[in-house]
């Protein structure tokens, strides 16, 4: 029932062309670089199939936790650069780029990186306050881009969360302006303590099936940057009610819904560490991933002559981050053992790629929290088309194969906190199903 009233949806309700344009370029080509992904990955080579780049640092909004430098001078990719990123990255099988800021239509050249790139797909992060009816013609006629537009919560939890007012109500116009004009469009949402009752629900996700929106992604929110703010942090049990309800939802509603740190089996990954997806800032620094702000290297050329593909093979900081944050947790490293991070750090002596110069010291500051890593409560895919995706492209590629993270993680801490409390081995917790 769930496939056939997807497949009419997809049929009827999404412009052919925009549809053919998802499949060739984001569904075939896309699935083709995470194959030359795990080929290469036998050899030792990581490049990322997926990049994530942050374009531009200047936002119009300044939401809590935000760990962008939004408020320093602009800074921005421009289109020269873009297109020798693009095109030394398409030399070896990458056909999808995740555009981030800041804010990215602040960015001039925005449209002219979608247009030189039929060949590519772009999902553009946004909070679509500045997505008019010409944005929207624009994007629907290039038809290679899809807005992924942020939705944080009702008028007044927007208005607390994003830092302005309105907010709700100029992001929905972002939305409206898009579905209007047939673009297919994308709505997430950071799950927060504010936000988590109003929004991970399933009369919201009817809502933006009715809307005619075409897919969401509840990700959770993340303390980080200057002022993290992490009284907005789920709890370990609101992050498996949040897991539950997504695998729910994909198994009864007809909309695509994204997670980006699960297997197929349910059990805990990070995109970083398999090598799956690596982040550039507006700097052009080369990261591990958005929230870890310490860079090696940089896609600008400068002394270093190097390819795009070589920079990101031959860095032994990347390597060393992949191999820490494998041996450590399935989770996240950053949230479970920042002292590691540090340390990783020192070791390379990785420069702070932020423009406030403070990464560090708000690094130290952190203290050790559960992420996505919850071992015993894995809650599988009830979806069989979304498992059969996962188990061939979307997996820990075997990475934590052998790797014990019963003390390093930060569950495996808690356990042995408790043990040296109670003198009694801990039991594992039920699994949930």
């Amino acid at each position: 029932m769930y496939t056939l009233r997807m497949a009419k949806r997809m049929l009827f309700e999404t412009n052919k062309r925009l549809l053919w344009k998802l499949i060739w370029n984001l569904g075939v080509k896309g699935s083709r670089s995470v194959f030359l992904h795990k080929r290469r990955m036998k050899k030792g080579q990581y490049f990322p199939p997926f990049l994530y780049v942050s374009i531009i640092n200047s936002c119009n909004l300044r939401c809590q936790g935000c760990w962008v430098d939004v408020a320093h001078k602009q800074q921005t990719i421009d289109l020269k650069a873009m297109n020798k990123l693009i095109g030394e990255a398409r030399q070896v099988g990458n056909s999808f780029f995740g555009i981030v800021g800041g804010e990215p239509f602040m960015h001039p050249e925005l449209f002219d990186i979608f247009a030189a790139h039929p060949d590519c797909y772009f999902q553009v992060f946004t909070n679509g306050q500045f997505i008019t009816d010409e944005k929207a013609r624009r994007m629907f006629e290039l038809g290679n881009v899809t807005p992924l537009i942020s939705v944080e919560g009702n008028e007044i939890i927007s208005d607390q969360r994003r830092g302005r007012l309105d907010v709700y109500s100029k992001t929905l116009a972002g939305i409206d302006a898009c579905l209007r004009n047939k673009v297919m469009t994308g709505v997430c949402t950071s799950l927060a303590k504010s936000n988590i009752d109003h929004l991970l629900t399933e009369a919201w996700v009817d809502r933006l099936i009715e809307m005619g929106v075409l897919y969401t992604w509840f990700h959770v929110y993340r303390p980080m940057g200057p002022d993290a703010n992490p009284e907005l942090c789920l709890t370990p049990e609101q992050q498996r009610r949040a897991r539950q309800f997504v695998v729910e939802m994909r198994a009864k509603k007809p909309i695509i819904i994204i997670d980006a740190y699960y297997d197929g089996d349910g059990k805990a990954l990070c995109p970083a560490a398999n090598g799956i997806s690596h982040h550039i800032n507006p700097w052009g620094d080369i990261e591990p991933c958005p929230i870890v702000q310490f860079s090696k290297e940089s896609i600008h050329s400068g002394k270093d002559e190097r390819t795009l593909f070589e920079k990101f093979t031959q860095s032994e900081y990347l390597a060393d981050f992949r191999k820490l944050s494998q041996e450590t947790t399935r989770g996240c490293i950053v949230l479970e053992r920042p002292d590691l991070l540090a340390k990783l750090v020192e070791k390379h002596e990785a420069k702070d790629s932020t423009a406030r110069a403070t990464a560090m010291q708000e690094l130290r500051s952190m203290t050790s929290r559960t992420s996505q890593y919850h071992p015993g409560y894995e809650i599988p895919e009830k979806n069989i088309y979304y498992r059969i995706a996962k188990k061939l492209l979307f997996n820990d590629f075997g990475v934590y194969e052998g790797h014990d993270h019963s003390r390093t993680s930060a569950y495996g801490q808690e356990r042995v906190q408790q043990e040296s409390v109670s003198q009694e081995p801990v039991q594992p917790e039920p699994a949930q199903r």
